[in-house]
């Protein structure tokens, strides 16, 4: 799979650019027979220290693109768990109702990317992780939400906290 090695280094180095977190692999499961495995990486917040999410996701063998077609894509199943994993400081963040994007991860060649979205409830003090697929034509209503609670927690806001 050398084109997805260089596929995802490109997309590695224009996260970066973009100031999204880049994420590492840190497990690898293998489930059939024909190679496909769900991998699980470990991704921190470029804005947030002291939070680490867990993303996973589906990455299709070979032997499974050439049986079934659909070379360049893989399926849109996508879990998240995040967790305090040290003291949180809070950087400058949007504190929109959309809030922010903080990770991206290519599914396919061109069509399909993984993106992990980040948004402050403010109302309950805690922090929103949203993994979902954005696709160019179908939107898809897979996705996984996590929540980091900042209530009682000694968190520090460089900008100050939001009133």
């Amino acid at each position: 799979m050398a084109w997805k090695k260089i596929l995802t280094g490109a997309m590695a180095a224009g996260a970066l650019w973009a100031g999204v977190a880049s994420a590492e692999v840190i497990g690898k499961v293998g489930v059939d027979w024909v190679g496909n495995d769900i991998v699980i990486e470990a991704m921190t917040d470029p804005k947030i220290s002291g939070v680490t999410c867990h993303v996973t996701y589906f990455d299709r063998s070979i032997i499974d693109r050439l049986s079934k077609g659909n070379w360049f894509e893989d399926p849109s199943n996508n879990s998240i768990a995040c967790r305090q994993t040290g003291p949180i400081t809070i950087g400058d963040i949007d504190l929109g109702q959309e809030g922010e994007e903080v990770f991206r991860e290519g599914m396919s060649l061109i069509w399909k990317t993984l993106v992990v979205n980040r948004i402050y409830d403010k109302a309950n003090d805690t922090l929103v992780y949203l993994v979902h697929s954005r696709q160019v034509t179908d939107g898809s209503a897979k996705m996984a939400i996590s929540t980091v609670p900042l209530f009682s927690q000694q968190v520090t806001w460089t900008n100050g906290k939001p009133k």
